[in-house]
């Protein structure tokens, strides 16, 4: 089985397709999304056909550290919410932490 295979796949090239963002927003956007995620293998395919289309090395050193500022921004905001907010709140749906 290929990616190819999957309807998933397909549905999010069709939908990649019909988007009105540019050819360099698409990278741009897909890249920080890979480094937020933490795949290496997509994310060196990213930044080769983001040099591949004319982005710098010096523009995707700059995305790249925007990513990390962002989230590094969203784990000092969260942790001090946390750490602010007293309540016996748990997660309805079981996402935020193992049974």
């Amino acid at each position: 089985m290929t990616g190819q295979d999957l309807k998933t796949v397909k549905a999010l090239n069709e939908t990649s397709e019909g988007l009105s963002l540019s050819k360099r927003e698409k990278h741009l956007i897909g890249l920080a999304v890979t480094l937020t995620v933490g795949c290496t293998v997509c994310s060196n395919r990213r930044f080769k056909d983001a040099l591949d289309d004319g982005i710098s090395k010096k523009e995707l050193t700059e995305l790249t550290d925007l990513v990390a500022l962002t989230n590094a921004g969203v784990v000092a905001r969260t942790a001090l919410s946390s750490w602010d907010e007293e309540t016996d709140e748990k997660c309805s749906d079981g996402t935020c932490s193992v049974s």
